[in-house]
């Protein structure tokens, strides 16, 4: 590719890239009055999360092996598409459950987008000179994760909270033409066909285990010592068995376990998963925590969450120049994970008064460290394979960062279920603050925290491969 139609390619995977995660995070800071407005339950409230990341976790291993076998700019318009017609849905959602599935729908699209996004710039540029470019990805998805919340608060402020949903349908529509003139990407094919039967059981037995983590120790559902939790956890691993079993005998698997066998593939695996509770799971709580716990206005909530985004931005935009400057990228991800897991230490500790300076700086360390390694640990296993198989290992590890993002966010949901019974969802913009939802953030915080402890260990157990300077 020329250096023009290469700008060109990331500009259209970026325009596409920040109208999802736009759409994705406008919810965010909505969340409160949306639950209130259609009498849902602290579960349902998680839920609305964690059903677009279950989503988004299961369909990424099968767009990945579709990158492998098929055009990945057809298939990016595909998940394009998904995505603004489920946004549309959500908007018009009647009730929790109808919400919840729409939500589930968008993360079918958001998981394609995510995982073609990374396949495509694997397929046009050198690992040498991804960094860079794996750079402005971060940054893009730090910008709309930014803009995102604070969209969401002044929306639901002025037009309402389903405008939400409706904000990014343009946004799509535009990047849809954009990529159709713009990318152009060569279609790599293998032969295979797709494992639609391992798909079916890694989506089934990764829902059970998210229902398992919401639902186990909240008093309206049941213990974690029952028949129904054992019920769940044996029916998952159970259904897990199975789908490795399948996994070693088709010819096309879902995932490649054996990319697992590689240290590096395995530990970027654990640390994505493990950090990945700040992207996903901290936004929506830290609203809560804002509006329920402090009784500021969405449009106030979105303000204050920018330092974690801020921070996010220049994390991934510094780190990805300094790895194209000198070729090492374990330093970044070491640093990273050192930051993200002392901020987050640092913010459970905050409660009914804490001071909002001490806040919004834990917020922007986390923000940082995270930003060093969200990229930069996927940049690691794609300088590992082939670019035969960059759909397969990009999926992956986007796999295990969504699924450890919605497993977090429902253990995080949970543990504010727990703790905050008879205390009413519908206490938000600002008309009645509830210091039981400030001091429980605290606590759900602390949890939060120490599911960022893996991350520390394997990145400084992960071994540093130079990176390529071709395709």
């Amino acid at each position: 590719m020329t250096r023009r139609d290469l700008g060109w390619a990331i500009a259209g995977i970026l325009v596409v890239f920040f109208a999802a995660m736009v759409s994705m995070n406008v919810v965010v800071t909505a969340l409160p009055v949306i639950v209130g407005e259609l009498h849902g339950s602290q579960i349902q409230y998680s839920w609305v999360v964690t059903a677009t990341l279950l989503a988004n976790a299961s369909s990424t291993p099968v767009w990945g092996k579709l990158a492998d076998m098929m055009s990945k700019k057809a298939l990016f318009q595909t998940a394009n598409v998904i995505f603004f017609l489920s946004s549309l849905a959500a908007g018009f959602a009647q009730n929790m459950e109808m919400l919840i599935a729409a939500r589930f729908v968008q993360g079918i699209g958001l998981g394609g987008l995510t995982a073609l996004a990374m396949a495509i710039l694997a397929s046009i540029v050198s690992p040498r000179e991804r960094g860079r470019y794996s750079g402005y990805i971060g940054a893009c998805l730090a910008t709309a994760t930014a803009l995102g919340p604070l969209i969401g608060g002044v929306t639901v402020d002025t037009l309402g909270w389903r405008w939400c949903f409706f904000v990014g349908v343009p946004l799509s529509l535009f990047a849809l033409v954009l990529i159709s003139f713009t990318l152009k990407v060569p279609v790599i094919r293998s032969s295979g066909r797709i494992d639609y039967l391992g798909a079916l059981l890694l989506v089934t037995a990764s829902g059970l285990l998210l229902m398992w983590f919401s639902f186990a120790g909240t008093e309206e559902s049941f213990a974690w010592v029952s028949w129904p939790s054992a019920a769940l956890v044996l029916t998952a691993l159970l259904l897990l068995a199975v789908f490795v079993l399948v996994e070693r005998r088709v010819s096309n698997p879902i995932i490649q376990l054996r990319m697992l066998l590689s240290r590096t593939t395995f530990l970027a695996a654990l640390s994505s998963a493990s950090i990945a509770v700040c992207l996903f799971g901290m936004p929506a709580f830290l609203g809560q925590y804002f509006q329920i716990g402090r009784g500021l206005s969405p449009t106030e909530s979105g303000l204050l969450i920018l330092p974690l985004v801020l921070g996010n931005m220049l994390g991934a935009l510094i780190s990805g120049r300094l790895i194209t400057r000198y070729g090492r990228w374990k330093p970044y991800i070491v640093a990273g994970s050192l930051l993200q897991t002392t901020g987050m230490f640092l913010l459970a500790t905050i409660g009914a008064g804490t001071d909002y300076l001490f806040i919004l700086s834990m917020l922007f360390i986390i923000g940082l460290g995270f930003g060093a390694q969200m990229q930069n640990l996927m940049l690691a296993v794609q300088n590992t394979v082939q670019v035969t198989r960059v759909g397969q290992a990009s999926a992956l590890i986007a796999f295990f960062r969504v699924f450890g993002g919605a497993a977090g966010t429902s253990i995080l949901g949970s543990v504010m279920a727990i703790q905050v019974v008879g205390v009413s969802v519908a206490e938000v913009n600002g008309s009645a603050p509830s210091p039981a939802y400030a001091e429980a953030s605290g606590t759900m915080f602390l949890v939060a925290a120490c599911l960022t402890l893996p991350a520390v260990a394997a990145n400084l157990l992960i071994k540093e491969v130079p990176l390529r300077t071709t395709v």
